[in-house]
């Protein structure tokens, strides 16, 4: 047990958060962990400058006479934040919401599937039903057997003009006060353990990968529906979790101080 703390302590549990609602504030979807993660990796991945450049003179030897190359220029350079990325295992169990169906219709129903696909879709672009889609997808079709001008494939021969630009739902990513910042999840793979009668998954592991989003990343950001208001409550989270770790760094100072008084002779 970790000192400090009760045998019993209450933790908060991490979330993710989805700004989605297509009205003037967005009203959030919140995922909460069911268990929170024991572990969870982070990384850091700085921006790199330019390959050093070697200048070859007549002779066929390196040039010494020349100016700074990019590399060299650009060598201690950091334009942008660090790009940083997490990746973390939840597990869902369904086994105590079994144990009253009554009080829980939908996970007796479905299992864990339910949190499965609600974070399965954050990784889709916010917008019409599949129903409609469908149906769209049809007339389309149709349209494209009579001369396939709804489809641009009139004059030029061009259907790039038919694809629409759409964008995955911004994200928040809870964990704790001390961390609550702007992602988009890169990469998500679902092991599916134990079956109900009905073959949905009573259990399940899920390995998450999300990026942060920093602020150069939040002034194009879009394909919210309420993407205004989602991107500004986006760019307060990742600047009050920056502005903390600056604090904690600064705090870190304290620490210095005391390792060098302990250093000097007595």
């Amino acid at each position: 047990m970790t000192a400090g703390y009760s045998q019993t302590p209450k933790l908060l549990k991490g979330a993710l958060i989805y700004f989605g609602a297509p009205m003037l504030v967005p009203i959030p979807n919140i995922i909460v962990f069911q268990y929170n993660p024991e572990t969870m990796s982070r990384s850091f991945k700085p921006w790199q400058p330019p390959q050093r450049e070697t200048r070859i003179g007549a002779d066929g030897k390196p040039r010494k006479d020349v100016g700074l190359t990019n590399q060299q220029r650009y060598t201690l350079s950091q334009p942008y934040d660090p790009e940083e990325t997490f990746s973390l295992v939840l597990e869902l169990d369904a086994s105590d919401a079994l144990e009253h169906p009554e009080t829980h219709p939908v996970a007796a129903l479905s299992g864990v599937a339910d949190r499965i696909a609600a974070i399965e879709m954050l990784l889709y672009p916010p917008g019409d039903s599949l129903l409609g889609e469908l149906l769209g997808s049809v007339s389309a079709s149709v349209s494209f057997g009579s001369g396939g001008a709804s489809l641009g494939f009139g004059a030029g021969g061009k259907a790039a003009a038919a694809i629409k630009n759409r964008s995955v739902p911004i994200v928040l990513f809870f964990w704790g006060p001390g961390r609550i910042v702007p992602v988009r999840i890169t990469g998500l793979q679902v092991e599916e353990q134990q079956y109900s009668p009905t073959l949905y998954p009573l259990r399940a592991k899920a390995t998450l990968n999300v990026r942060v989003l920093d602020l150069d990343d939040l002034v194009t950001v879009g394909g919210d529906p309420a993407k205004g208001a989602a991107v500004e409550i986006a760019k307060a989270c990742y600047k009050f979790t920056r502005t903390q770790k600056e604090a904690l760094a600064l705090a870190n100072l304290a620490n210095s101080v005391e390792s060098i008084i302990g250093m000097l002779p007595v």
